[in-house]
Order: structure tokens, then C-alpha cells, then sequence
């Protein structure tokens, strides 16, 4: 299934507005946009001068925005063994989770429930792989909704959770705390900003690095500082945009892509284009 992706440019352009705060009024001083203007972007008429001219204030990279306006990027299709996608509904919205095993000890891991588990339990059974543990990126509730299932398939497994984002049965860790699937190596890293704990967890041993990001990256955009929009911005430069180029990431929402691919593509880091 092709899975679209998340933002459209409007979004992306919303989420600088909110994330610095600049009322409209702002935005037509500095550039001579009218708020007229501003509200049709908002509201997803595009205009390529306009964008072209709010970018640079907001922060953001103008020519990817308009790229982005025009639907003309998507990440290339992304196949790694031992890792699959999973996407279910919840809301209006399509949420990932994604299963990660060890090919050689059949060891494997969820990162993220999703609405409905469903489909990757029933692929651990087809592979005849054995769960040994859930990760959570971060709590809110399209990604960890359906862990009573994943409990009854693997009763007893652990599931791992920030410690900045506590919650009821699972073990709390800090950011840098490692784990294994099998032969595989998990790292942590924090990518607050979205929420208060977000977890980037990095799995070494695979054909490629991968990267479960959560809602900290999104193909061509990002989750939004519900948080921090400074945060968001800063701990994804340090420890997603660090991380080869190569490394496969996975997002909470929209299609996989890689750290190449949002370095050349993604707006809101104009410092890579």
C-alpha cells in the first residue's frame, strides 16, 4: 500500500506559524505578504510567491515548501529484511507501528501498537518469530492504544517506555539506555519537542541503520512542538540529522523515508539543502 504523506504544505507552514508565534500582522510587515494572503496559504490555496517569501521568516527552506506545494517529492520505497510497517486508522489520521526481528535468532520486537496490532501479530506467527518486547516512541494514545492485544499474543513480555513519559505496566527508561532484539542492538535517543519523552531508538545490525522516530520526523515534515517547537527543531538536528545518511528512518505517520532523503527534501532544515 502506498501510504501518502502526512503534511500537506499548509500544515508544514502551520506548524512554523504556531511553533514562532507570529501572528499574521507580523508576517505581512517583514515581507509584504498581506494577511489576506497568509490566510489563503494557511488554508492550502498556494501561491508561489507568497510561500516563497514567508519561508525564509518562518525558517523554513522555501524551495522544498513549494516543492511540497506542487506534490512533486515522495520518498523512494524502502525494503529492509526484518523490518516491517504497519499502518491502521485511528481518527481521521493513518498511524504506523513497525516490527523489527533478528533474522538470525527470529527474535523480534513492536515499536508502537498503532490502533489495531492485529496484522503484526499475525505475521510474528506466519515467520514464526517470538516477541520479546513493545517499544513505545511515545504515549499518546494513536500509538499505544492496542497494547491489551499485544499482551495477550506475548503475556509477560516487558514494555519499554521514557521515563519522561511514565505510564501504567511499563519499564521506564532513560534516553541512552540500550536493548537488544536478538543480535540487533537498540540505542535510544531523546527527541522531545513533540511530547515530553519522545524516543528516537536506533537498531544497529540490520543491512541498514534504522530508526524508529516516532512523531519526531515526518517524511517532508515533522510532528510539531506540542512541547517545545525549539526542542522539536533542535533535538531532531542532534540526534536524527546526526545519524548517517543512509539510516532508514520509520515515522509515526506518512510513508518510511531516510536521513538523506529529509535532508534534501524535509523544509523545515534549510541548513541542509
Amino acid at each position: 500500500m502506498s501510504i501518502p504523506l502526512e503534511d500537506n504544505f499548509e500544515d508544514v507552514l502551520g506548524k512554523a506559524i504556531r511553533g514562532t508565534g507570529m501572528a499574521d500582522e507580523v508576517l505581512e510587515f517583514l515581507t509584504g505578504v498581506p494577511v489576506a494572503t497568509i490566510e489563503k496559504l494557511r488554508d492550502g490555496e498556494a501561491d508561489e510567491a507568497a510561500l516563497r517569501a514567508v519561508a525564509s521568516v518562518l525558517g523554513l527552506d522555501a524551495a522544498t515548501l513549494v516543492e511540497r506545494a506542487a506534490n512533486a517529492w515522495a520518498p523512494e520505497a524502502v525494503d529492509v529484511e526484518g523490518l516491517r510497517q504497519f499502518t491502521t486508522s485511528y481518527s481521521d489520521m493513518l498511524v504506523n507501528s513497525y516490527l523489527v526481528w533478528d533474522p538470525s535468532s527470529r527474535e523480534a520486537a513492536l515499536f508502537d501498537t498503532g490502533s489495531d496490532s492485529s496484522a503484526a501479530l499475525a505475521l510474528l506467527d506466519e515467520l514464526g518469530l517470538k516477541l520479546t518486547a513493545l517499544f513505545l516512541t511515545h504515549t499518546h494514545i494513536d500509538h499505544v492504544m492496542d497494547r491489551d492485544r499485544v499482551a495477550a499474543h506475548a503475556p509477560g513480555i516487558p514494555v519499554h517506555v521514557n521515563a519522561l513519559e511514565p505510564v501504567e505496566g511499563a519499564t521506564r527508561f532513560r534516553a541512552g539506555d540500550a536493548f537488544s532484539i536478538g543480535t540487533l542492538r537498540v540505542s535510544t535517543r531523546l527527541t522531545r519537542g513533540h511530547s515530553p519523552g519522545g524516543t528516537t531508538f536506533v537498531i544497529h545490525g540490520l543491512s541498514v541503520p534504522v530508526a524508529i522516530v516516532g512523531d519526531a520526523i515526518f517524511a517532508a515534515s515533522m510532528g510539531g512542538g506540542v512541547v517545545s517547537y525549539e526542542d522539536a527543531l533542535a533535538t531532531n538536528r542532534k540526534e536524527i540529522f546526526s545519524l548517517p545518511d543512509e539510516t532508514v528512518l520509520c515515522p509515526g505517520h506518512g510513508p518510511i523515508t531516510t536521513v538523506a532523503e529529509e535532508k534534501a527534501h524535509n523544509a523545515f532544515y534549510p541548513e541542509y539543502k
